[in-house]
This record gives structure tokens, sequence and C-alpha cells, in this order.
């Protein structure tokens, strides 16, 4: 087939595609008008979350047969509109599970003890070591909203520092972990970590807004490395500001990048600009599903 690549991928992979004898071509960093001039010419077409596959640019791909999306979320595609075409819609939701849960913890040990503020001070002249008081995640009750496979690497990370860990997913009805599936409303209010993995869709859009951080604990520490969309970030905003919750970290944002957010503003939030999946490790697993996606077409 002729692949077009338009956002990057490990260069094993490209080489790896090559060889199994497809005629490849690495365009980055494209417009949807130069998107649309090329899309034409290929038959597959292999992204990351930068390129946008939406309807005018399935309209104008005439010979395209399958779109590979190398990650887990498929909202930067619109998936019914290039199946109703016939075009195939796959995905490597399982390459980056362990890349992105172990930056959800590391955002929640940050958090708790206020390493981006106390590296950011220190370098800064200041020895601010009584303001930097912080709180540890021993026998504390974490919550995971959306108990896929980034959930579950997570909650084996927190169970290893011995937490106690519950989790709500509508579509999860038992496991074998030592994790407590409660419903929502139990979630908010039993837990002291609060860490989201789960898409952004209609019926997720702002999820997590007033009324739920209303419901929470007072010293929260909240954690989204999921998508932007899911929580209202104005709530999540005076929440923190208001004492509400101890500290949060967002790796995702409503919009991307941010142009700006009165969170900047805020000691207790942390942030990283959606590198959840970006690790050596995870992108090579990332390589390989792609290739094992078109060995497998």
């Amino acid at each position: 087939m002729k692949i077009l690549i338009s956002d990057k991928i490990a260069d094993k992979a490209i080489e790896g595609i090559k060889g199994l004898g497809h005629n490849v071509t690495v365009k980055t960093g494209m417009s949807p008008e130069e998107l649309i001039s090329i899309i034409p010419d290929y038959e597959c077409i292999i992204v990351r979350s930068a390129t946008k596959v939406r309807e005018p640019i399935i309209d104008s791909a005439s010979n395209l047969k399958l779109i590979i999306r190398g990650g887990v979320g498929l909202d930067n595609i619109d998936v019914e509109y290039a199946k109703s075409k016939g075009i195939e819609v796959k995905n490597t939701p399982a390459a980056s599970s362990i890349s992105v849960a172990e930056l959800a913890f590391g955002h929640m040990l940050a958090s708790a003890r206020h390493i981006a503020r106390g590296t950011e001070t220190l370098k800064n002249g200041k020895w601010d070591k009584k303001a930097l008081k912080g709180t540890e995640l021993y026998k504390k009750t974490l919550g995971i909203i959306g108990f896929g496979r980034i959930g579950i690497e997570l909650a084996k990370r927190a169970i290893a520092f011995d937490m106690n860990v519950i989790a709500y997913d509508p579509f999860v009805k038992e496991t074998d972990m030592n994790v407590n599936l409660t419903d929502l409303d139990s979630l908010l209010k039993e837990s002291d970590y609060i860490s989201l993995h789960l898409p952004h869709t209609d019926d997720t859009h702002h999820l997590i807004s007033k009324e739920q951080f209303e419901m929470m604990k007072n010293g929260v520490i909240f954690i989204d490395c999921a998508r932007g969309g899911v929580v209202n970030e104005v709530a999540l905003y005076n929440a923190l500001k208001d004492g509400k919750l101890y500290g949060a970290a967002l790796d995702v944002f409503e919009k991307e990048p941010p142009e700006s957010s009165p969170l900047f503003e805020l000691a207790n939030f942390n942030c990283t600009p959606h590198i959840g999946a970006m690790t050596g490790e995870g992108q090579g697993r990332v390589g390989d599903e792609i290739i094992k996606i078109l060995k497998n077409y």
C-alpha cells in the first residue's frame, strides 16, 4: 500500500513498515489544507494525536482504506463517518498503558510532596522547607474513574504503595484485583486521590464539574492524564483556589495547547503537555502494534 505517516512515530517502526513492502511517505506538521491536497494518493494514513482526520479529509481520501491511530483515543478521527465510507479505523490501545499509568502515579507523588514547587523555589534561591510539608500515599484511598488498561496499570502501582484502591467504570462489573468497584458518587466521597482514565465523549464531557468537586472530601489530590474536556477546568480552578482540593495535576486540556489558563497561577497545580504516552518504551510498543495491524490487514 501507499502509506502516509502524518505524525511522528518511532524510526524503528517506519523501517518496519517499509520492511513489509509498503511505499511509505513521512510528512508531519501539515495543515488540514495540505493534507486534503495529498490524501487522495494514499491507501493508508498513520496518525498520532496532532493530525485531525475529519469529514472533509475523509471525503477527499478517494483511495483510503485504513486509518491507524498510534495511541488510545480516537477523538481526533471521525470514526463512524470513515466507516460509512468503507474505511477501517484501528488504534493501539494497549501499547502506551504503562507509560500513562506511570505519569499519573508520578503526578500523584509530585502533588503530594510539592516536587515541582520545591524545584522552582529552590532554583530561585529560596529554602521553603517549612512551606512544603506534604502528605503520604500510604494507606490512602485512590479512586480510579475508568478501569480499563491504564486504570488497571495504575491500580497495580497504587497497591504496591499499600494504597486502598476503588474504581468506577460503567462497563466493568467484576475484577480479580484487590480493587473495590463502586458507583461514581461513592468514589468521589471516599477517595483521597482521584485519577481519571476514560475517553472524552458526549457522555463524559465535564463529567467532573462543580457538583462533583463539592462531593469530594476536603484535601483531595486530583489527576487527569486521560482527555481534556472530561473535567470542567473553571470548576477545577475554583476547587483549588478555595482550598477544597489539596492539589491537582493535568496532562490534558480542553484546548490543546492552552493559550492561557488561570490554573497556571496556582501553586498547588501541576501540569505537563500531554506527554502520557511519550516514553521511548511506549513509543516502541506503539510502533510494534502499528506493524502488527498492517501485517494482519
